[in-house]
């Protein structure tokens, strides 16, 4: 393998990914490029002080504000606050051309190949030859991206997708096309696991690559199954949470820290962009979910979605209410109550827990079945079209969703 130093990356893009992207690279030590697009008028403050829109601060406006908000988010992208002297900013007009001194550089813009196109016009223009060039994207085809490239772009680009958060989900899906160097690929998979700290996934350009199809597919089939069931929202993250070995955002929370935007974005894609999917009804979304898009009920990001944090009561107690999907309300949370939660729970095993739950006799058992079925069936029809190893698939989803046991782990069980 060619031996490859990176000591300075560029991050095209500062949304919240990007920003965050380039706070994980300059907490392991390397030098960073951060830029984004200049402001195309001013904002109030700036038309108070009467600068121009050619003042440099006001240039770099939009990256210092997007680096500045994730240094203050919480959970904090960097372990110590001093690494953000690592990052330099800059936008894409002005600094462009600062690429040519990076080892590797990382697109994040917004997710439009057209604006990617763009953005690979620039790069094309001044990277140096050799150096990598990936892109974050979570749902565009790889090898449309490097359509019309130069062959050395080619060589050295793929997909490179990280989880949001990236400093604590440690999942990396490393998509390459058909004119990826294969040297380039070792790199960025040795590079991921031994620098990053990351569980690098190979996986194939196909729509949503492999933890985003699994995880969008295993939510929907739960949000069917939910309504044939008659369960609430409460029932089922009382279901799908710690005692399946699941984190406790569960299914719902889950839901809203993501973006119920971006979960029917996902799904809607993979419904129109894989024909031959034999489960690509399970991607239809349910009325109650499109109500919610409607309405801008999208999650954290909208300050409520499938639960809702009340103004304080007189006491000062501020309570969250869950959204009831049949009459729309928030109403008061309920602690839902199964037998077979009831005796799988003592169990301090996963493995002896799940066999537990998929035996139970009422409907905890019966949901357990169904969701369980329709995911082993899933898996198993995408192994080739989505990996060649089934290890691969079970890696994904414990490193992007943090599932303690892969789905096929979990059918040796």
């Amino acid at each position: 393998m060619l031996k490859r130093t990176i000591k300075k990356v560029a991050v095209l893009g500062s949304g919240v990914m990007g920003s965050s992207i380039a706070c994980h690279f300059a907490g392991i030590g390397l030098q960073v490029l951060l830029l984004d697009m200049p402001p195309k008028e001013l904002s109030g403050p700036e038309k108070k002080k009467g600068v121009s829109l050619l003042d440099k601060a006001v240039r770099n406006r939009i990256v210092n504000d997007a680096l500045t908000t994730a240094l203050k988010s919480n959970p904090s992208p960097v372990f110590t606050k001093d690494v953000a002297k690592n990052i330099t900013t800059g936008n894409f007009e002005d600094n462009m051309k600062e690429i040519a001194t990076c080892d590797w550089t990382i697109e994040v813009v917004v997710e439009r190949l057209d604006v990617k196109k763009l953005i690979f016009d620039q790069v094309e223009k001044f990277r140096k030859p050799g150096t990598l060039i990936t892109s974050n994207t979570s749902g565009i085809p790889i090898h449309l991206m490097a359509e019309g490239r130069s062959d050395d772009f080619k060589k050295h680009f793929c997909g490179t997708h990280f989880f949001n958060p990236p400093r604590y989900l440690r999942l990396l899906e490393t998509i390459p096309t058909k004119d990826t160097d294969a040297d380039v690929v070792e790199f960025l998979l040795h590079y991921g696991d031994l620098y990053l700290g990351k569980t690098t996934v190979l996986c194939k350009d196909t729509p949503a690559f492999i933890a985003n199809r699994i995880g969008v597919f295993s939510i929907l089939s739960i949000f069917h199954i939910m309504d044939h069931l008659g369960l609430g929202v409460d029932e089922i993250d009382a279901l799908t949470g710690p005692v399946i070995g699941r984190p406790k955002s569960a299914t719902f929370r889950t839901a809203d820290v993501v973006g119920i935007d971006t979960l029917v974005k996902v799904a809607l894609g993979v419904k129109e962009n894989c024909p031959g999917d034999e489960s690509k009804e399970v991607f239809t979304i349910p009325g109650w979910l499109q109500k919610m898009v409607d309405n801008q009920w999208l999650g954290d990001k909208t300050g409520q979605g499938f639960f809702k944090k009340m103004p304080p009561n007189a006491k000062g107690d501020k309570e969250i209410r869950t959204l009831s999907l049949s009459t729309f309300e928030y109403e008061a949370r309920q602690k839902p109550k199964f037998a077979t939660l009831d005796a799988a729970k003592p169990i301090d095993t996963l493995k002896q827990r799940l066999q537990v739950l998929a035996a139970g006799q009422d409907k905890a058992g019966e949901f357990y079945r169904s969701f369980h079925y329709s995911l082993f069936s899933y898996i198993s029809h995408r192994i080739p079209e989505i990996s060649d190893e089934l290890y691969r698939i079970d890696d994904a989803m414990k490193a992007g969703f943090g599932w303690e046991m892969g789905p096929f782990e979990s059918w040796d069980v």
